[in-house]
Formats: structure tokens, sequence, C-alpha cells
């Protein structure tokens, strides 16, 4: 092993480590680890920042954008509004909500193809009575599933092709992955739709379930002169109960009191610990006389004199207040908004509310100014929890957005234009014609996963260029050596799989692409079946809620634990390898 090689594999040791972690932000880990390797010099300085202007960064941030005017354009909630319907049994309803966000994930990135569509979820689950955890995760995983089938469904897809345009001079077209990661996404969901959501673990009946949702860690302050003055803390258990509140503690000069401390005397300043839905906590607050938990802000939103109001949001990985404390974001004095109360499930929070670090997955209780709910959450970055059209302009311009999205998609299908300049003449469309404003067109860019793709690429060349892919293919031809295509293929999607289900699956298809390619070169075959068998393995992360994005927004709002994906999970990855393998061989033979 050559000293190149040791440096770059101790750099992409040190990322994935990193990344496991997950103690710092994915994008920070790979562009320190750019930098660092440009510094060692394993990464040449003209080719340190190539990864920004690499095709498959531009398209993965034009989609986005592009996905952003679908949703303001009102094409989304036009499908939902149409067939979503609560009184529908749950089987039903998965197959039904499956098969739109499959669909949705073949044409815009499979993240906002699940923000657009659990909301819808969340609030359906509620009308009918049932805990939304029953429902989430069988759609988030069709999200997942339905973007293998397209070559804009998801970044791994698109970092496959342009491994493929390096390779073989021309890139995958864009249903070139249709036959294997289709094929693999119908078998995923009529697994999910018919036996999945029966291996998710039901923690009481529907009405608990529902109720679970909406619970937070909030906390209400005593008022000078409050009637509760002097009353032992004990003594306020039978309006609690009462209001379905429960009262975990107290905290008193900054410091939590642990437990109950039932016999402690309720002083003016004293804040109180509940666990409760909104409208409980609502209610306990009017019948104490007590104030929120910032009063002094309280004060300046009441006379504003516009009202209040109370908005949930769940916070994604790429939120501005993810890894941040409310009060070192400055959402008072900022946004006019008091944090009220805050979900995790199953994360003890040991601090004040507005003090705690907010951490994705977290479902946040937010009070603001009447009409300022839809400004707040766009600055947060947050998915609102209830179904709202935030985002959505005149009805008038659903048809045009669609038109123009699926006449970019098949003049770039047909080879009559470049995709990257498909997807870039669709955002300058929608600008012009007022789909999306001028002002947000970058709001819509999730840049920690442009940095990430920008960073990742220059070290996965130089990985290749250095002999480390080549080492890495050798082992596995090794491991595999005497073996059939099939079992060849399995091993490979297998390790894949592996990797993406606890790291990030973009980082993942950087680094299994090129060994595909030079598992493909030392056989002597074709790179195609190897190719496809990384783009559906990189994308089939079913088993931890750290694998994908998807399965990160699901853990707050469906209340689920880190051992519960596993479960539907592991199934279904089994599936999408035993149905993929066979598919592969068919449309792409490995004589090529």
């Amino acid at each position: 092993m050559t000293q190149d090689q040791i440096i770059l594999f101790s750099l992409f040791g040190a990322v994935f480590g990193l990344l496991l972690w997950g103690r710092f932000r994915y994008d920070l880990v790979a562009f320190s680890a750019l930098l660092t390797g440009v510094v060692l010099g394993v990464v040449p300085t003209k080719d340190a920042f190539s990864g920004f202007g690499h095709p498959a960064t531009l398209v993965v941030a034009l989609v986005l954008i592009v996905s952003a005017g679908l949703v303001r354009s009102g094409a989304v909630f036009l499908i939902t509004r149409t067939l979503v319907n609560s009184a529908r049994g749950l089987g039903g309803h998965i197959a039904l909500m499956g098969g739109i966000g499959a669909l949705l994930s073949a044409f815009m990135n499979n993240v906002a193809a699940l923000a657009l569509l659990m909301p819808v979820d969340i609030q359906t689950a509620r009308k009918a009575g049932r805990a939304p955890g029953l429902s989430l995760m069988p759609l988030s995983f069709a999200t997942i599933l339905g973007g293998m089938a397209t070559l804009i469904g998801t970044p791994p897809n698109i970092i496959i092709a342009s491994f493929r345009a390096e390779a073989l001079g021309e890139p995958f077209g864009m249903f070139d992955f249709a036959p294997v990661g289709g094929i693999a996404a119908i078998a995923g969901l009529i697994f999910v739709a018919l036996f999945g959501w029966r291996l998710i673990p039901n923690r009481g009946d529907s009405a608990q379930g529902v109720d679970a949702l909406a619970e937070y860690i909030a906390e209400l302050t005593v008022p000078e002169e409050s009637k509760q003055i002097g009353k032992r803390l004990g003594e306020l258990d039978e309006t609690a109960e009462k209001t379905d509140v429960a009262i975990l503690g107290l905290i008193r000069d900054g410091k939590r009191r642990y437990g109950r401390a039932r016999s402690t005397i309720v002083q003016a300043g004293d804040t109180l610990v509940l666990e409760a839905g909104p409208e409980a906590l609502d209610e306990f607050r009017a019948a104490l006389s007590l104030d929120f938990s910032d009063a002094r802000r309280q004060e300046h939103l009441t006379a504003a004199g516009e009202g209040l109001e109370v908005i949930e949001v769940v916070v994604p990985e790429t939120a501005r207040i993810a890894g941040k404390t409310a009060q070192a974001l400055g959402l008072a004095w900022r946004q006019s908004t008091v944090l009220m109360g805050l979900s995790r499930e199953g994360r003890p929070i040991t601090t004040h509310v507005r003090q705690t670090e907010v951490r994705a997955g977290d479902i946040l209780l937010l009070l603001c100014p009447v009409g300022h709910g839809p400004d707040v959450i766009e600055w947060l970055g947050c998915l609102p929890l209830a179904e709202r059209g935030l985002n959505v302009t005149a009805n008038e311009k659903v048809w045009l957005a669609i038109g123009l999205f699926g006449g970019a998609v098949a003049a770039a299908s047909f080879g009559l234009i470049y995709l990257p300049v498909a997807l870039g003449l669709v955002v300058v469309a929608y600008v012009l014609t007022k789909i999306l404003p001028v002002a947000e067109i970058y709001d819509h860019v999730e840049w920690p996963v442009i940095v990430l793709l920008g960073s990742m690429i220059p070290l996965g060349a130089a990985l290749e260029t250095s002999g480390g892919t080549e080492l890495i293919s050798g082992a596995l031809i090794s491991l595999t050596r005497g073996l059939p295509a099939w079992a060849i293929l399995t091993v490979l999607m297998v390790v894949t799989m592996t990797l993406s289900d606890v790291l990030n699956n973009t980082a993942t298809t950087i680094v299994a692409a090129p060994v595909a390619i030079q598992m493909a070169n030392a056989l002597k075959v074709s790179p195609d079946p190897f190719l496809m068998a990384v783009a559906v393995a990189a994308s089939a992360a079913f088993l931890t809620p750290i694998g994908h994005k998807n399965n990160t927004l699901i853990l707050g709002p469906g209340g689920y634990q880190f051992g519960d994906y596993w479960r539907i999970g592991l199934p279904l990855e089994v599936l999408v390898i035993a149905v993929s393998i066979p598919a592969i061989l068919v449309f792409w033979p490995m004589a090529g």
C-alpha cells in the first residue's frame, strides 16, 4: 500500500467514524477531510473544488429548487386533496399514500416528497383516530423506494450516472434505472402495504398513539402575585389531573429540582416542568393563571395586539435550529416566537426547554403572532405537523408548473438536451412565471448535501487515482472468487447496503461506485450491472433512523425507537436484493 493510499484510507476512515459518531454535521466533516487531503497532497490543488461544479452536484441542487416550485404551484396537494380519505382502512391508506409518495419521489427529491406528504399523513391519522406511527414509516420507505426508479429520484442515481459517463463516455438516461429500481420499488411497496406495516410495534391503542404524538415537555412560569404562591406543588395535582397534564418537577433559580418535589412551596418566578399536549397545556395555564416560560417575551407578543397562535413543527437535519438552542438562535427576538415545548421520543430533557439543544427528529411547540406561523416555519427550516398549504401560490399555475417540468424531463429523456441544462431552464421558467420567487431560490437548496457532494467527489477521485478503489475491488473479487455472477452482485449489494444503513447514502455511493467499476474491469465484464447494484443498494437504507434523512424525519412524529426500523427494514432489504439481482442480470447482462 502506497503512502497516498494510506493517507486516503485514513481520511475515509476518519470521515466514516465521525459520521457514525454524529457529533459533527456531515458537511463539516466532509469539507474538513477535503481540505486535509489538499494540505497533505493527496488531492491536487487544482481539483480541490472541482466537485462543486460536478454535474451530479448541480443536478441535486436544481432538483431541490424544481421540487420547491412544484410545491408552491400546488401540484402535490392537488393530488392529495383528491385522493386521501381518512375513512379508508389502514392497509388501503398505506397503499395509496405509498403509491403517491413513490410516484412523486421518482420525479422530485425523495426528501422533499416526504416533507410534503408527512403532514397529510399525520392529519389523516388524527382524523381516523389512529397512531401516526403506524403509517409514517411505510410512507418514508415508499418515498425512498420510489426514488430508485429514475435518474433524478435520489442523489445516488445521479452520482452513479456521472460515474458511468466517466467510465463509458455516456451516462445512464432518465429511465434507465426503471427496469431494476422500478421493479424493486413495486415489490417493496407491495410488501410494505400488505405485510410490512403489521411489523411496526403498536404501543397502546390508537387513541393513545395519537395523543402520544402531541405530548411535549413544556414549562410554565408562576407570575408575581399569583394565587398559586405559597401552595405546595402537590396541591396543583387536582387541576393537572383534570386538564390531563403531568407535573414533572420544578425549576428555581435556574436549577432543576428532580422528581416531583411535592412538598416544595411554590414561589414567584418558579418554572413548572410539565408533560402535556398543546390543548391541555393551554387549559392548565389558563386555569392557574400561569405565564409562558418566557414571560418577558409573552408580554411583548401580547402587547403587539395581533393575537397569538400555537404551531407544531418537526425538525429536519438541515433546519436552522438543529444543533442549537432556541435561546442561542435568538428565536424570541428575531422571530417574536417562544419555544413552549419540545417532544423528543425516549430522550430525557434535563435543562430549560429554551436552553435545550434541538436535534433532528424533535417536535417543537411554538407560540407566535397570529399569521406569522408560515414565516417562522420557513425561517427555521422546519416542517409543519398540520396539513396546510403554506407554500401554495395561485391554483391556475399548477398545470403550467407540471407542464414545464414534464417537458424538460421528456426532452432530457430523448437526449434533446443535457439534463442539468433542462432543469436549469425549468428553474428560470418558474421564476419568470412567478411560480417560485427569485428571492427564495437558494433557500430551497440543501446546502449541507451540496457541500458533502462537492467535498467527497474529489476525495473519491483521489482514491481511484491512487489505486485505492482497485485494492477494495480486489479484496471483494478474492472474497467471491469462483462464485456465480448473482452471488458476486449480492455481496456487492450487501456491503453497500450495510454502509448506507449507517452512513450518508451519498458518501456511500461515491466510495462504492468506483469499486463497482474496478470489479467489472477486473472480471472483464460490463460495469453496468455492478453500477446498477450499487445504485439500488445505496438507496435501500431501511435498518436505522440515521441511514436516510427520511428515516430521521419520521423518528419524532412517529414516536419510534431506534430498534423499530429493522423490524420492517430487514425483510424489506432482503426483498430488494432478491428481486433486484434477477432484474439486473436480465436487463443489464454481464456480457454487456
